[in-house]
């Protein structure tokens, strides 16, 4: 028989336990509680297809080994000072299949069977007054998006995967149970978002609601991954071409199909539009500041951007690791020097064209980027404050919302990231800036952490304006620079 404890189902479980109508649980001990009689009650498969929902990765924790965000300091993008994480293994080649950060593999499959659980007998829900078919398909189409998510989500790491789109049971043959080819993981998403586009509504028109996916996010679910399978990563690369299972067979198509490129414009311009058409729009704040609409964008929670986020509490580890020791933070979480170096200057020229054998920059001086020098005054916009230094002037607006450095204005005073500075090595122990910048995006600079003040935060996975750069970028690769590629790169 098929038993709750089979499959894991504490929620589920605990709700029935704690009934009190008569018959269901009017049983003799010995006696089996089947998963067919939870779903003949509404309530008991509502509270299974919440813990689907378990699954959904907190990707807010850039450092904590129970996520996935690790491999963002394991990269050129961020680093830390402490040097138990994951990312410091990755960097000292000290990481192994025991010591991988989390265990996302588990996380996503175990979301992905309660999700083929849920699909197998959600049909034994009866409709009522208060329960219809609608009701019932947006609950399937949620179920439907949530798989497709999860396997994305173990595509993103580990290329091909085996797709599971059955409830599996436990005296199947799991060792029958293969890696699929890339191009049929990618393929099974794209089905699964297509049908979740079907069931679902494009908004949440309920508050009560909010997180949960809607057609917008299944457009933008099947829009990134079609981007990807188009990108060279996937799309005949080379470094694959002898990627194969243990049977011989292919896990990675070898040759290129530029005509990929063209379905992921179409299907990013469908997200687009059908998106656009539901009252999604990018986000502004009053009087349009482009820095500001940047830094609101990330801490205004389900903003009229947002197609998919994740409700990421309360709980201050943003700000900790993130904000500097003179506001009662870590210090910790500090973006590269190459990082700040990718940043364009406000004229759209890149101030660094690369760097030399001894890895000294190569300065584009048409771009107005100045190394030397410090900041005579103000900015009247408030950017930069008079005494910083000149490699910090005159940058990419989103540069002011994502970057603190030295001298820079936050939270009611002046940084101070120099060895003996208020916010320096010299004053911090362990928690000590290791690059001279930290990251001021996600951050809500009027909290006082001090005083255990912290925002609520929202990881979003998916927002319109993505998907305009990743049409521009698609309509590029296929059709050469038209004019959509710069109406989208520049909206």
């Amino acid at each position: 028989m098929k038993k709750f404890v089979a499959f894991g189902l504490i929620a589920v479980v605990q709700l029935i336990v704690s009934s009190c109508q008569k018959g269901f649980l009017d049983k003799a001990p010995e006696e089996d509680i089947v998963i067919e009689e939870a779903f003949l009650q509404r309530r008991y498969a509502e509270a299974f297809l919440t813990d689907i929902y378990a699954g959904i990765p907190n990707e807010i924790y850039f450092t904590d080994m129970a996520e996935i965000q690790p491999f963002v300091i394991a990269s050129d993008e961020l680093n830390v000072p402490w040097p138990e994480k994951f990312a410091k293994l990755i960097n000292r080649g000290s990481w192994n299949a025991f010591n991988v950060a989390g265990q996302i593999w588990k996380n996503m499959y175990e979301g992905i069977r309660k999700a083929n659980i849920f699909l197998k007998y959600i049909e034994l829900t009866p409709l009522d007054g208060s329960f219809t078919q609608v009701d019932k398909d947006r609950w399937i189409g949620e179920a439907v998006f949530l798989r497709a998510f999860y396997h994305f989500i173990l595509m993103r790491i580990y290329g091909p995967v085996p797709i599971m789109d059955y409830a599996a049971n436990l005296d199947d043959d799991f060792l029958q149970i293969r890696r699929r080819p890339l191009d049929e993981c990618v393929s099974f998403v794209v089905s699964q978002c297509d049908e979740a586009i079907r069931l679902l509504p494009m908004q949440v028109v309920d508050s009560r609601h909010l997180g949960r996916p809607t057609a917008a996010a299944a457009l933008a679910l099947k829009a990134r991954v079609l981007l990807y399978h188009a990108s060279p990563l996937w799309n005949g690369n080379p470094d694959y071409a002898g990627f194969v299972d243990n049977e011989g067979t292919p896990l990675f198509s070898a040759a290129q199909s530029p005509d990929r490129w063209k379905i992921a414009a179409e299907a990013n311009k469908q997200c687009i539009d059908r998106c656009e058409e539901a009252g999604y729009r990018l986000f502004r704040v009053a009087g349009n500041n482009p820095v500001a609409n940047y830094q609101q964008l990330f801490i205004t929670n389900h903003n009229e951007e947002v197609l998919f986020a994740r409700n990421s509490g309360r709980d201050g580890w943003m700000e900790r690791c993130a904000f500097p020791a003179s506001l009662g933070g870590w210090n910790g979480w500090n973006p590269t020097q190459r990082i700040i170096d990718a940043y364009e200057m406000a004229n759209g020229m890149a101030p660094i064209t690369g760097y030399s054998g001894n890895g000294n920059p190569i300065i584009n001086e048409a771009s107005g980027y100045q190394e030397s020098g410090y900041a005579a005054s103000d900015d009247p916009s408030g950017r930069w404050l008079a005494g910083v230094r000149n490699m910090y002037v005159g940058r990419d607006p989103r540069f002011y919302a994502t970057i603190n450095f030295n001298g820079a204005g936050f939270g009611g005073r002046r940084l101070e990231f120099w060895q003996t500075g208020a916010d320096g090595r010299g004053n911090a122990g362990r928690d000590y800036n290791t690059t001279g910048y930290l990251l001021k995006k996600f951050l809500e600079p009027s909290v006082n952490i001090s005083r255990g003040e912290y925002s609520l935060k929202t990881w979003i996975f998916f927002r319109l304006g993505e998907f305009y750069l990743n049409y521009a970028e698609a309509l590029n690769e296929s059709d050469g620079p038209v004019p959509d590629v710069y109406y989208y790169v520049n909206a």
